[in-house]
């Protein structure tokens, strides 16, 4: 038997623009980001005894021993690759390749030689091979698409519509049913609750048959995976507390992170449990697998480094205590407890602190956790003994690189130990530099007015930044973060850094272009964008005049406010819209919250003149 493994979404690669930073290692040359191997996902080939992980910046699969810890090879790759899956018979490594003219590379596992390559929709990921290995699954993140191909062919025999960035997916044992994680919440930000959902898909019928809504403030999934029996789905995420004003931190006042458990067989929800301890937060949590024998289920931890072991069976021994109506913990005595009980995993629960940073991918097997370390370019072997210490061993691939000014700050950016007892990094809200789909009332504009997360992309270009332009610069802002949410007090080099890191980021294609180009409905949509005074206020390239406005949307004590004009770069990716995210999609802006002249010319527009424009902003 092959080793049971996750399939977790690896983040879209923000070092697409790479500055060459010289002179700030004395002693070194100049390290570029391509130097960097990233490995983010791993699986496990037991017979062969071979391993194999994805080096995302450095356009690889990485090739290991498993016996002995050690390299083999490395197999190059011409785009950066983010997902992996290894066929039952150890022959073939199905690869996506995670941009935006995606593809599926399908590699001989013994020589690295291409088999065949696919095209795949925008940034594919978490690609899922059927028990007799006819069909592949693969996440579209993008084109928000399930592709289904034919393994024999490559034919794409059916395309499946999901509901926002699907990132991870497991098939369930009896090959009828694939489970999908969607990364972002869907839908108004000011609704009475917001959550990302699970999607239930029917793979004979090529369709979503049912939407599994995790608890009020689920955002940033990232990993998914089956108990070996098929009888529960388990789904790490962030638990947002964005109900909750930005005024402290302790017992995860702000984040907190998650566990959600799912009745695979009726695919009905069933309860959440928190990964953190009392104070100490448990952030970003990455990948998820349970061993072979289900007697545990691991979690990594990208924001500590750290990785959870939990005793599987007085997991759920604890939940089935809280169905029946008892008590399973000193704080858990209901159902609803559950999700806000920081001590639930007590007493069944390790965290090991792993030898490297950034852990993502997860393979279990033999008693055995292979975990991928993103910023230490290494992969961390964790063995549990009999005395039940865990023994680590480190496999590294070539000399140890020293860490430019950028790669600092990406790793800053998504390292909790910079935040009061780790409960959270600048990622967790701003996950791959982008948004949460959540609104949060900070305090930089008062109290009580939450707004809603704004893409970091470009914020560096465009000041003033904040919803409101209330900080002069993103570099203002940064330290802002630094102090009042992660209520810390740190270095200024380290501001420095991710700085370095937000002014890398370049716009992702729009997978609303084909080949490129703007179809026939955008151009349309960019004349209806001059026509109605957009360009005003959005002007290219920056797609804003760096100017506030009142633009008619605010509401009660905010009715006079001014917003800060945003930019219109990547706004196909950014729902929902307006200052307090009540807009779910572009249509709805132009639509039902755009009564008044106030916001250019758009309320006077015919429908089709509305779907042009849509379609030209779509593909910005």
């Amino acid at each position: 038997m092959r080793c049971i493994q996750n399939r977790i979404h690896s983040k879209e690669s923000s070092l697409v623009v790479l500055l060459l930073l010289a002179g700030l290692f004395s002693g070194f040359s100049v390290v570029h980001a391509e130097d960097y191997l990233s490995p983010e996902q791993i699986v496990i080939d037991t017979v062969q005894h071979r391993g194999y992980a994805t080096a995302h910046t450095g356009r690889q699969i990485l090739v290991f021993d498993t016996r002995k810890g050690a390299p083999i090879t490395a197999f190059d790759l011409s785009a950066a690759p983010n997902g992996l899956v290894l066929a039952s018979d150890g022959a073939r490594l199905y690869v996506t390749a995670g941009v935006a003219q995606g593809r599926v590379i399908v590699l001989d596992a013994q020589t690295g030689d291409p088999v065949h390559v696919w095209p795949a929709g925008h940034t594919p990921t978490a690609p899922v091979l059927s028990q007799d290995g006819n069909t592949l699954y693969v996440c579209n993140r993008f084109t928000d698409t399930i592709q289904i191909f034919d393994t024999h062919t490559g034919a794409v025999n059916a395309e499946i519509p999901m509901v926002c960035e699907p990132v991870a997916a497991v098939l369930h044992n009896d090959s009828k049913c694939l489970f999908v994680a969607n990364h972002l919440p869907h839908g108004a930000a000011n609704a009475r609750e917001i959550a990302a959902v699970v999607s239930c898909v029917d793979v004979e019928q090529h369709e979503v048959v049912k939407q599994i809504t995790l608890p009020n403030g689920s955002t940033d999934l990232r990993g998914i995976t089956l108990s070996p029996d098929g009888k529960y789905l388990y789904v790490a995420h962030i638990l947002a507390r964005y109900h909750l004003p930005t005024t402290q931190l302790e017992r995860g006042w702000m984040n907190t992170n998650a566990l959600s458990i799912v009745d695979a067989k009726t695919a009905m929800y069933l309860n959440t449990v928190l990964l953190d301890d009392v104070d100490a937060g448990a952030a970003n949590p990455y990948a998820v697998a349970c061993s072979p024998d289900g007697r545990w289920l691991c979690v990594t931890h990208a924001g500590t480094h750290d990785l959870s072991l939990i005793d599987r069976g007085a997991l759920h021994e604890r939940l089935a205590k809280l169905a029946q109506g008892k008590q399973a913990t000193e704080v858990a005595t209901t159902f609803q407890d559950a999700p806000n009980d920081l001590s639930f995993l007590a007493g069944i629960r390790h965290r090991v602190q792993l030898t490297g940073q950034g852990p993502r991918g997860l393979a279990l097997c033999n008693g055995e956790a292979w975990v991928a370390q993103y910023f230490s370019d290494t992969l961390c072997h964790v063995q549990w003994t009999q005395a039940g210490r865990p023994a680590l061993q480190t496999i590294t691939f070539g000399a140890e690189k020293p860490l430019t000014q950028l790669r600092k700050g990406e790793l800053f950016f998504n390292d909790a130990r910079l935040c009061f007892q780790q409960w959270q990094s600048c990622a967790s809200c701003h996950p791959d530099a982008r948004a949460d789909a959540l609104n949060w009332d900070l305090l930089n504009d008062g109290i009580g007015n939450p707004k809603n997360t704004k893409s970091l992309l470009l914020s560096h270009r465009t000041p003033p930044v904040m919803v409101t332009g209330v900080r002069d610069r993103a570099e203002t802002a940064v330290r802002a973060g630094i102090r009042y949410i992660q209520f810390a007090v740190r270095p200024d080099e380290d501001a420095q850094a991710i700085d370095a890191y937000l002014k890398s980021l370049a716009p992702l294609p729009s997978p609303h272009r084909i080949n490129g180009e703007l179809p026939p409905e955008a151009q349309r949509g960019q004349v209806v964008f001059q026509k109605a005074g957009c360009v005003h206020c959005h002007p290219a390239p920056l797609y804003t005049n760096l100017k506030a406005y009142n633009v008619g949307t605010g509401t009660g004590q905010e009715a006079q406010r001014r917003f800060d004009t945003p930019s219109l770069r990547e706004v196909w990716r950014t729902a929902p819209y307006l200052h307090d995210g009540r807009a779910a999609t572009l249509h709805a802006l132009l639509t039902e919250h755009n009564g008044t002249d106030m916001h250019g010319k758009t309320a006077k527009l015919g429908a089709s003149e509305i779907a042009d424009l849509v379609a030209f902003l779509r593909s910005l």
